[in-house]
């Protein structure tokens, strides 16, 4: 009897990214090959494993096709036989409905949670770059919640390094009116969050209440610098790129405008704020998820 086997590929997190979304747009792809993307260690967010799941040793055609999905350098590639089970919801488990503030976020595979006062978004797995299980994205969900309960009104706001679109299609759930943009420097991302608008009901287009996706690096793009200033940005990115783009955020905000700022580890946290403070943004809350830090700043109402 054939046994269930699991291949893992090691690679960064924007080559894993692309495997995935690869998948997705082969017609050809074999149904018995499950595959998952996901952070080696928590403390390591840009080192990835891509893992494919399938009911059977994997032949030459199985590793070719895995392989294939990556483009330039091959990642090596390891297998393993697994005890008899349920392969394919040993491939999900890691990714049950999750419950961030008002916000319920599924798979596909998984029914409709129809909770009460819930807002439901449903982001496929192997789109695990955004899907809200990592504590950050929930983290992030949690937080727009405690903004909308203070009493923060949003007119136009921006999610940088948005993945999936989630944390775009969250804020447009609290406020409704506002004018929405995202972007990430991911080429790839465009048509997922294109997909994932469609299956969540997302409207796209310029319009208030609608949906703008472009890429860009960071905020330097003129649809970004056309549609500011913003009432809030949020950016679930690394460390690094946050420091960096601080003086960007501030010049991006109205004063008094709200920055959300995610994907940094709470040791990090130190650096990220101070740049912040540099750029005249103040913290208004956080929350310690784990290993990592969600932040919620503002701009200053004057220079």
């Amino acid at each position: 009897m054939s046994r269930t086997h699991k291949m893992t590929l090691l690679a960064g997190r924007h080559a894993v990214e692309a495997a995935l979304v690869a998948h997705e747009d082969r017609a050809d792809w074999d149904a018995e090959i499950v595959l998952a993307g996901t952070e080696i260690a928590e403390n390591r967010p840009d080192d990835w494993k891509l893992e494919a799941w399938l009911p059977r040793e994997p032949s030459d055609e199985d590793r070719a096709a895995v392989l294939g999905l990556f483009a330039g350098t091959k990642p090596e590639l390891t297998i393993e036989q697994l005890e008899d089970e349920d392969w394919v919801a040993v491939s999900q488990s890691d990714l049950e409905p999750i419950r961030a503030g008002r916000f319920v976020v599924r798979t596909p595979e998984h029914p409709a949670q129809e909770v009460p006062g819930t807002v439901e978004f449903v982001i496929p797995a192997s789109q695990a770059f955004g899907t809200g299980h990592h504590e950050t994205t929930a983290g992030c969900l949690a937080m727009l919640d405690a903004m909308k309960q203070r009493g923060v009104v949003v007119r136009n706001h921006l999610d940088v390094g948005t993945g999936t679109g989630l944390l775009a299609f969250a804020a447009m759930a609290l406020w409704p009116r506002a004018s929405a943009t995202a972007s990430d420097i991911d080429a790839v991302c465009a048509d997922v969050v294109d997909d994932n608008a469609a299956a969540n009901g997302i409207p796209l287009g310029a319009r208030p209440g609608a949906l703008v996706m472009t890429v860009a690096d960071g905020l330097d793009h003129p649809l970004i610098a056309a549609r500011g200033p913003y009432d809030l940005v949020m950016a679930n990115i690394l460390a690094g790129p946050l420091v960096e783009l601080a003086p960007d955020f501030g010049k991006a905000l109205v004063p008094g405008g709200n920055l959300l700022l995610a994907g940094l580890l709470s040791t990090q946290e130190a650096a990220v704020r101070a740049a912040c403070r540099r750029a005249g943004l103040r913290l208004a809350a956080r929350i310690v998820s784990g290993d990592w830090s969600i932040l919620w700043l503002r701009r200053r109402h004057s220079a």
